[in-house]
């Protein structure tokens, strides 16, 4: 109950600070205080305190002469992301569908968020008995996807223990690669064949195989993975589509600004 409690106040903080960036936001000039408490209807020590932790972060600043708070510009380089992964996203979806069609499979394209795998478009194959569990705006463990192996390709050793110290490496099935060292050696693998493998490491009975997506200075930004039972992924791993899909990712690299010899 004490642990329900506590959720629920850490919420309506979340609730409060959101509602406290869209006033900054809707105003035209910096506030007083005492007007956004009144505004917010919020005692002045809470929302001196959200404050703050934004002033902190670097989303809210003063006027040093009034003390007036404002909203920064990082709200924006944050709300530019976003959008600019919705960019790509309508760029990519009509590469993924042609590559859906040809493969008569489920097409995912995912980037890298907070140490996370998130999906940003999934065009569902034909397939419709296997239940495909990368949804648009779902999360997965970097270590066990085939795009989170070719995202961690972009990080040092520091960065992978840093992202298993904070989450660990969770066994979801009897293939799931559950050490550092196993973990290395298959991004050695991955580096060498510029493509991926989930071999049931998330999901028995589904696997996966994805290819990178490169900006323009040949960084790997996000990928495609192609997803379907084990044994229609197999028989997909043949130098005939292989050639195929890494033509697909590089016509998308180079649609989102990648120039070949830029990596």
């Amino acid at each position: 109950m004490q642990n329900q409690e506590n959720i629920a106040a850490k919420n309506q903080s979340v609730v409060k600070t959101l509602m406290l960036i869209e006033h900054l936001a809707q105003m035209r000039t910096p506030q007083r205080l005492q007007d956004i408490s009144k505004a917010l209807q919020l005692n002045a020590s809470t929302l001196t305190r959200f404050l703050s932790t934004l002033k902190n972060l670097g989303y809210v600043d003063q006027e040093p002469d009034t003390s007036k708070y404002y909203l920064t510009l990082r709200i924006c380089s944050v709300a530019n992301q976003v959008s600019s992964n919705f960019e790509i996203r309508d760029q990519i979806r009509p590469f993924l569908k042609t590559i859906s069609d040809t493969l008569k499979e489920s097409v995912c394209y995912a980037i890298e968020q907070d140490m996370s795998v998130v999906y940003i478009e999934v065009i569902q194959g034909p397939n419709q008995a296997l239940k495909i569990t990368n949804r648009i705006g779902s999360r997965a463990p970097m270590y066990c996807t085939g795009i989170g192996k070719l995202l961690l390709l972009e990080h040092d050793e520091a960065y992978i223990d840093k992202m298993i110290e904070r989450d660990g490496m969770q066994q979801f099935t009897e293939h799931t690669l559950l050490t550092k060292e196993d973990l290395l050696k298959e991004l050695e693998t991955v580096r060498s064949n510029d493509y991926a493998l989930d071999n049931e490491e998330c999901d028995l009975g589904v696997s996966c195989i994805a290819f990178p997506l490169r900006d323009y200075s040949g960084k790997i930004i996000g990928g495609l993975s192609i997803s379907g039972p084990t044994f229609h992924i197999q028989n997909l791993i043949i130098p005939k589509n292989i050639s195929y899909l890494k033509k697909m990712s590089l016509l998308i690299s180079q649609k989102i600004g990648y120039m070949e010899g830029a990596d």
